[in-house]
């Protein structure tokens, strides 16, 4: 973004998170873990709850468990052997004594802070450790003169290693003193009617009360109000810019020699893209089906009318190994036809890559499949018409945009949903898109089998994995993890892939996030070829990948995962003739929100009321479930608020595109402000285009 583009008054808070006092290149890094990466990040992160802090005089045994505040004097220290902890032994008023105890680093750092005869003021987490109590380092350890402050109710951050609540506490209290009174951008009568404090009001509100529900509410719309006037900006500045109209002959998708007949939904939604593809204006479509509805289809005969118009097409997906099945999908499907379709990942090097962006460049290259690569400075294409986002997680703003400008003319964009999303969701992240749904499923589809077993009972799984096997059918069993860790008891991919290989010798491999490109295609290349029997994997095979004689899916821990998430697993078993299996391993102590999920994986293969559920059961602070990985979704307006919010939102931001297109006026130049906070880098671009 060029700065001179931004509005001077939001200058403090898109500096670099370093310009916080106390922010060096060690704190840094847990920060930037967090993406906390500008002072207006910090700003966004919101506590997630509160600790009340207890003062009392004197540490008694009832209060163990509790988290207290109390002046105590130390006494004495005395250093365990090896690893183990220093202790600094305390006293309160009524000579009651309490273990201060640390671990790990330099007892120096304790005794510094806890000199002996002086009164010091320690809150934390009061324990009794045998018959002693003990509080492990103490959240805050200051003077009396200096414990004034020390608030008896404490905002709860999420942390990443490296940062402490009390750290992050400091660190918002610097965000928000360099958060200026800004224009307010939400129409009056709503703000009115909701009881809604000011944008700068909210987060001093929430930050120091995370359940002030009218702040919280008020920073969720915020964020949902900057989204849905982002996305029709993008769709009004589409609508301005002159298209390429595609009218295909019929040529190349009449040769095609298809398995089956296209269903119904695949026809009607065929039409309804072969139909705005004829149009000037540039179309922007949501393709929304179920696992196995046939979406590749679709977007294949999509990209047929492009070549058939002379043009050219290009199908983006989110993972490496995605759009190498894709890549094949597409040679396969299209062998014979004369269509020349490329890959373009961050794997191409050298003269095999300068071969295809030139190909590119002089048009003889018709489909491009790849990665984000195809979208980088380098690559320029002949006459890219269409483009094809096979989506795994939201498809933002500022990549729109950056497609638009691949093109003399903005290409059409097809966008296909990974699983069904609810309509309050597709509204806040497809807002300006039309949408086809694909409500039917291809011949010969048949319904999974889905059981949910205890997972103590290994020896029965592996006993029936053995069986299944032997019969000549392969299997899929998803781990949530790539390593041991101590704080989960999850099994990792590589400890199980070891422990099925003392049982079925080299018929078992493994795939993980972890692994490089070409170690995965080698394995998943085994599996294809029935040379392997069970892979042993994460979630990078959530998406996308099709053997059809896998017809046996075990996901373990299957209670820690969404319910997106195991219906797209489930999905990649079931997809040839033959029936099949998916075994959901539970552990022993469940949540209601997880038995509900098991439950409904049990009862029903419908993804589309599955989406409509997991909507249902979902907290606001958890992970949204249509998000496969990496980029996040909304920070300040979770799943609840996102429903209760949205309608409200994406009428106002209709209400002043419709008056104030230009956003020049005075509430327009408010809501230019808001684009820059929420959509950052997309702002300038939009506004430009607009």
């Amino acid at each position: 973004m060029k700065e001179t583009m931004r509005p001077d008054i939001l200058n403090p808070l898109f500096a670099e998170v370093e310009a916080l006092k106390g922010v060096g290149p060690t704190l840094a890094k847990p920060l930037k873990k967090l993406r906390l990466e500008r002072v207006a990040d910090v700003l966004f992160h919101l506590p997630t709850g509160s600790i009340e802090r207890k003062p009392v005089d004197t540490v008694e045994a009832e209060d163990s468990g509790r988290i207290i505040t109390v002046r105590v004097v130390p006494v004495s220290y005395r250093a365990s052997g090896g690893r183990g902890p220093f202790r600094v032994g305390a006293t309160d008023q009524a000579g009651n004594v309490v273990s201060l105890v640390y671990f790990g680093g330099n007892p120096g750092w304790a005794k510094k802070l806890l000199p002996i005869g002086e009164p010091r003021i320690v809150s934390g987490k009061l324990e009794l450790y045998g018959q002693e109590l003990q509080m492990v380092h103490p959240d805050h350890v200051l003077p009396p003169a200096e414990a004034v402050d020390l608030p008896a109710r404490e905002s709860v951050y999420p942390l990443s290693e490296g940062l402490t609540t009390r750290r992050m506490g400091q660190l918002a209290e610097q965000a928000i003193a360099r958060a200026p009174e800004l224009p307010e951008w939400i129409e009056p009568s709503l703000l009115a009617a909701r009881g809604w404090p000011g944008w700068r009001d909210a987060l001093v509100r929430v930050h120091a009360d995370p359940a002030d529900e009218p702040a919280r509410a008020r920073l969720a719309y915020d964020e949902l109000f900057a989204n849905q006037l982002a996305l029709m900006l993008v769709r009004a500045s589409s609508r301005r810019r002159k298209g390429n109209p595609l009218k295909g002959d019929g040529r190349l998708r009449d040769a095609l020699k298809l398995p089956y007949a296209p269903t119904g939904a695949q026809s009607r939604a065929v039409a309804e893209i072969e139909g705005d593809l004829a149009q000037a204006v540039p179309m922007t479509r949501l393709l929304q089906g179920d696992v196995g509805s046939g979406k590749t289809l679709v977007a294949t005969m999509a990209l047929l009318i492009a070549v058939e118009a002379g043009t050219q097409g290009a199908l983006l997906a989110p993972t490496e190994i995605l759009a190498r099945q894709h890549y094949e999908t597409l040679s396969r499907t299209l062998a014979g036809l004369p269509v020349n379709v490329a890959i373009l990942t961050g794997r191409e090097k050298g003269k095999a890559r300068e071969a295809t962006l030139m190909g590119l460049a002089d048009g003889s290259i018709d489909i491009l499949v790849g990665t984000h690569a195809i979208f980088q400075d380098k690559v320029a294409y002949r006459n890219l018409t269409l483009a094809v986002v096979d989506e795994q997680h939201r498809f933002g703003v500022a990549q729109r945009m950056l497609l638009q400008n691949k093109a003399e003319r903005p290409p059409h964009l097809l966008v296909m949903t990974a699983t069904p999303i609810p309509r309050t969701l597709t509204l806040s992240h497809y807002g300006e898109m039309d949408v086809s749904r694909l409500d039917e499923m291809p011949p010969g589809r048949q319904p999974i089998e889905t059981r949910v077993i205890a997972g103590e009972r290994l020896d029965e799984i592996a006993g029936a994995l053995g069986r299944h096997m032997a019969k000549g059918g392969q299997a899929y069993w998803v781990c949530p993890l790539v390593e041991e860790s101590e704080q989960s008891d999850l099994a990792a991919a590589e400890s199980r892939a070891e422990s099925l290989r003392q049982l079925f010798g080299d018929k078992v491999g493994v795939v993980h996030g972890r692994m490089k490109g070409p170690d995965k295609d080698a394995v998943m290349a085994e599996f294809q070829a029935a040379r392997l029997g069970v892979l042993v994997a994460t979630t990078v095979i959530e998406v996308g990948v099709d053997v059809p004689n896998a017809t046996l899916m075990i996901i373990e821990g299957a209670d820690r995962f969404g319910l997106a998430q195991l219906h797209q697993l489930r999905g990649r078993v079931g997809r040839g003739d033959q029936r099949s299996t998916c075994l959901l391993l539970r552990g022993n102590a469940l949540s209601e929100t997880s038995r509900a999920r098991l439950a409904l994986m049990r009862e029903t293969n419908d993804g589309f009321r599955i989406a409509e559920e997991d909507l249902r059961l979902r907290g606001a602070g958890e992970i949204l479930g249509t998000r496969q990985s990496g980029e996040a979704e909304f920070r300040l307006a979770g799943p609840e608020r996102t429903a209760a919010l949205i309608d409200a939102a994406t009428q106002d931001a209709r209400l002043l595109v419709d008056r104030d297109g230009g956003l020049e006026g005075e509430r327009g130049q408010a809501a230019r402000t808001a684009l820059y906070l929420f959509e950052r880098d997309a702002a300038v671009g939009l506004l430009r285009a607009g």
